[in-house]
């Protein structure tokens, strides 16, 4: 692999992107044409990063795709996902839906403040899952 590419099969390359998607999103608004649904896009984009980052580190393939829950629900034969967590999955309309104009109704501000929580909770989560697993792994690191 050339070194310039990031590695796709590293969870701290991912982690490392979730990480560049969630300060985006609380960089917050500058000005009032940065929209709440395109901070929330990022918000969502952290949180699938995050959980894709734990699923590599688990050894375990997932689809192309948007659906938190169903990222979620490939992790839940290998780890216990706590409920705080599963809830970010209500983050997955501002996958698609909130990014056009007519798809969804306008994204406020406490959905974005609720929104940036979530995508907290979850990277958190995630940093800590992958830290665990390394620390069991036969290198401990």
């Amino acid at each position: 692999m050339p070194p310039d590419l990031p590695d796709l099969t590293s969870p701290a390359e991912w982690l490392r992107r979730a990480r560049s998607n969630l300060t985006r999103a609380k960089a917050g608004r500058p000005t009032p044409e940065v929209l709440y649904e395109d901070l929330c896009f990022d918000a969502q984009q952290a949180v699938e990063k995050a959980i894709k980052a734990v699923l590599i580190s688990k050894g375990v393939p997932f689809p192309k795709t948007h659906a938190i829950a169903e990222l979620l629900t490939l992790l839940a034969p290998r780890i216990q996902v706590p409920d705080d967590i599963r809830s970010a999955s209500a983050l997955t309309r501002y996958a698609v839906e909130a990014r056009y104009p007519g798809l969804s109704e306008r994204v406020t501000e406490s959905d974005y403040l609720e929104a940036v929580s979530g995508a907290e909770r979850v990277v958190r989560w995630a940093e800590t899952q992958i830290l665990a697993g390394s620390a069991d792994s036969p290198s401990g690191g």
